[in-house]
Formats: C-alpha cells, sequence, structure tokens
C-alpha cells in the first residue's frame, strides 16, 4: 500500500510499504477513504518539533472496517466508521469520565499513520464511531464534514467546553486555523451571542464569519487586546477558546479575560511554563487538552452533522491525491489553503 512518511524538515513523501495486519485483538484494520492534513502536523513540517526520519504520518481519517480482532464486538467488518487520533478503550477511569482523549489504557501500534490507504487502529471497540450507511451515500459535503469529527471539530469543540461557554456569553477565539475555526462554530452551536475571531486573512475571516464570528480583531499584542477591550466595553471576554498554543497566543488570553472567566485551551503548548500568578490574580480558569474526540461524537456531533446543524468540512479549500502530499503540506505551510484534504484512490 502507499503510506506517507516524514523525511526531514520541510519534506514528507509517499512510499510503498506492506499493508498492516492485525497486531492485537482489540484492534481494526481500516481501510481509509478520506484522510487530511492538521495544523499541528506543521510543527514537525517546519521543525519546530523533533520526529523521527521513516515514521508515519497523519492522525486525521474515515473509512471502512477491513477487519476486527477476535475482542471487538461493537464494529465489523464493512462498517463506515470515524477513525479519532484518541484510542479510547472505553471502559478505564479516563474513559468512563468522559476524557477518552487521556485513555489510560493506549499503547500506541507503530507506524500507524492515517494518511494511508489502510491502517492497524487500536481500541476499535471503545473509539471507532460508526457513521450509518456507507460513503456513498453521503454528498462530497457530508463526508469532508464527517471527517473532521475523527479531529477539528471535536477538539474546537473541546476548547468550548472546557471553557465553559454558555448561551449569550461574548467568546474571543484566539487561531485562525483550522480548530479555531471549529471552536466558533462551536461556540455558535452552545449558543455564545457574541463571537470575536482573531484572524488576518480574509478567507479565514469570510469562513469564520459563515460559521458565527460577530466581530473579528486582526491585530496582535498589545494593540489586539486594546481592540478587543474596546469591543467587550472594558469588561473582557466571559470564555476564551485558545486554539494555537504560543507564549504570544496565551499572553493575550490571559490580557483579554474578565474576572472570574475560564480560558479552554486545546493548542499543543509551545512553551512549558505560563504565568500563573496573572490567572490567580483575576480568579482566571484554565482547562483543556487532549479532546474526548469518541465522547463528543457520540454524544451530538455526528447527529450534528448528519442533521445538517454544522457543516464544519467547509474548512477544507483543497482537496489533493494521496501521491501528491508534499503539495498538500506546502500549502498548507504556505496558508494558500485553510486545511488540506487527501483523497484516497
Amino acid at each position: 500500500m502507499k503510506a506517507a512518511e516524514f523525511v526531514k524538515k520541510g519534506q514528507v513523501e509517499i512510499v510503498d510499504v506492506p499493508k498492516p495486519e492485525l497486531t492485537g485483538t482489540t484492534d481494526a484494520v481500516i481501510k481509509v477513504v478520506r484522510a487530511c492534513v492538521c495544523g499541528s502536523d506543521l510543527w514537525f513540517f517546519r521543525g519546530i518539533s523533533d520526529r523521527k526520519a521513516g515514521s508515519r504520518i497523519g492522525h486525521e481519517a474515515i473509512g471502512i472496517v477491513e477487519e476486527v480482532g477476535s475482542d471487538v464486538k461493537n464494529v465489523q467488518p464493512g462498517d463506515f466508521v470515524i477513525v479519532p487520533f484518541t484510542h479510547g478503550c472505553g471502559h478505564c477511569a479516563a474513559c468512563l469520565a468522559g476524557f477518552d482523549g487521556d485513555c489510560m489504557n493506549r499503547q500506541p501500534i507503530e507506524n500507524a499513520g492515517y494518511q494511508a490507504q489502510y491502517l492497524d487502529y487500536e481500541n476499535a471497540d471503545g473509539a471507532l464511531v460508526k457513521v450509518p450507511g456507507q460513503p456513498s451515500d453521503y454528498s462530497e459535503e457530508t463526508l469532508n464534514s464527517l471527517l473532521t469529527l475523527s479531529d477539528i471539530m471535536a477538539t474546537g469543540y473541546h476548547a468550548a467546553a472546557s471553557a465553559e461557554v454558555k448561551p449569550g456569553d461574548t467568546v474571543v477565539v484566539m487561531g485562525d486555523g483550522a480548530v479555531g475555526l471549529a471552536g466558533i462554530l462551536s461556540a455558535k452551536l452552545i449558543g455564545a451571542k457574541r463571537i470575536i475571531s482573531t484572524s488576518r486573512h480574509a478567507d479565514r475571516q469570510a469562513l469564520a464569519k459563515e460559521f458565527g464570528a460577530t466581530d473579528n480583531v486582526p491585530e496582535r499584542d498589545e494593540e489586539a487586546v486594546q481592540h478587543i477591550m474596546e469591543l467587550t466595553d472594558g469588561n473582557g471576554a466571559d470564555a476564551i477558546l485558545e486554539c494555537v498554543g504560543t507564549a504570544k497566543s496565551y499572553a493575550t488570553a490571559q490580557q483579554v479575560a474578565r474576572p472570574g472567566s475560564i480560558i479552554g485551551r486545546v493548542g499543543i503548548p509551545q512553551k512549558e511554563d505560563i504565568n500563573s500568578k496573572e490567572l490567580f490574580m483575576n480568579n482566571t480558569g484554565l482547562r483543556g487538552g487532549i479532546a474526548a474526540v469518541t465522547t463528543y461524537d457520540k454524544k451530538f456531533l455526528l447527529d450534528a452533522v448528519l442533521n445538517h446543524k454544522i457543516n464544519p468540512g467547509k474548512v477544507f479549500t483543497k482537496s489533493f491525491k494521496l501521491d501528491d502530499i508534499q503539495a498538500a503540506y506546502e500549502a498548507m505551510d504556505k496558508r494558500e489553503v485553510i486545511k488540506s484534504l487527501l483523497i484516497m484512490d
């Protein structure tokens, strides 16, 4: 089969490798229908984070179950499934508490990158999300939205849930990538009255507005803080969704938080320390982490997509064949697209 691998900074490639076989009784082999490139993939592509040369890449997909281990009961060959980047077992303390992204029984399978024609998936029984019917039953638009449920839509929702967004709230969303846009959509779904996006790019501003943003702040640093405080009559936001992970984004999030608000963070932190004294002095809460993808999908996000309440698949602004994986990464790296879609042969 074909699979994408990391080569070095700025370079990924397609290689021919053996089709995966089951490595455990709780696994499933999935034939990938669609995958995509994530903003977090750009960290290693840009050389900001370390990655082993020759390692498989990608962590978002939808597909068809081809084979299951002997202990898998909830899915069977032929099922159409969302393949979360999380692998919750469904029965440990974390999963039972609704935090399947922090499953205590996960032991990742080596070389299980999702940017491939097939993948071996761990904890299939607890983590895979069945979709009614087959891919051929759905429009291209709906298939794209289903793909977002493997990561970015659930992650954006996790930011809103962690920030405890409520109907009528004023929300600031830090980040204009796919996760930030999904955060805007999530805040709107929950019922936020005012949603302030923070984009400097016309295409992302337009989609943010379509998803529910009422205002946009393109400035950065102190100018951004001043603009947001002006928009909120000096009060700050009721909830802040931090969908970037940089020190600059965190600093802005803290400065625009009204006393007693909560920052919901889902951007992978790129700096170890954070100003906890500033959080303390403002009674600002800080929550968030890895999204509970399976939990959110099964509870309401899958139904929201199938009932056309949300259409997060609009974040895919260009599609590529798997063979064109380098171009898919470069397009995101250069911000020529919001998110690159990979359609399998």
